[in-house]
């Protein structure tokens, strides 16, 4: 039987779901060299660690690995493609297309769909686009 996958609000998810995903989160940025290291410092045991592995990932690293497509609203100002398609690449997201609106009423919006694969840290690259002073809003459109 395929299992059933469900989207629930962490908030509401029991405390060592939680921890085994701040623990997946130290082996995967390399704050933590070993699993037991990991699980020591998410608070949880080895076997706590073990047992929920697998079944426990964040939303948003499940969507590696696949085409997400961004709308970014930005500023009417030379240099705002630019700025935003460099945080692409320094992020290394595989940008597939990228469209582009005749800017109007101060803002133009560009449409961005790219792979989210290996370390590409979404929530970082939204974060990093978003400090940008071009950029107005950004909403996930798709992945």
């Amino acid at each position: 039987m395929a299992a059933k996958l469900y989207i629930v609000d962490g908030q509401v998810l029991p405390e060592v779901f939680l921890r085994v995903c701040q623990a997946k989160e130290h082996l995967q940025t390399g704050a933590a060299a070993t699993v037991a290291e990991a699980a020591a410092m998410a608070g949880i045991s080895r076997s706590a660690f073990y047992k929920y592995r697998d079944a426990v990932t964040p939303f948003r690293d499940m969507k590696r690995d696949q085409i997400v497509t961004f709308s970014v609203i930005t500023r009417d100002r030379p240099g705002a493609l630019s700025s935003v398609l460099n945080i692409f690449a320094g992020n290394s997201a595989n940008i597939l297309t990228i469209n582009q609106s005749i800017p109007a009423n101060g803002v133009g919006i560009v449409t961005i769909s790219f792979i989210a694969e290996g370390e590409l840290s979404l929530d970082a690259l939204r974060a990093a686009l978003e400090a940008l002073d071009a950029v107005v809003r950004i909403e996930v459109l798709a992945g």
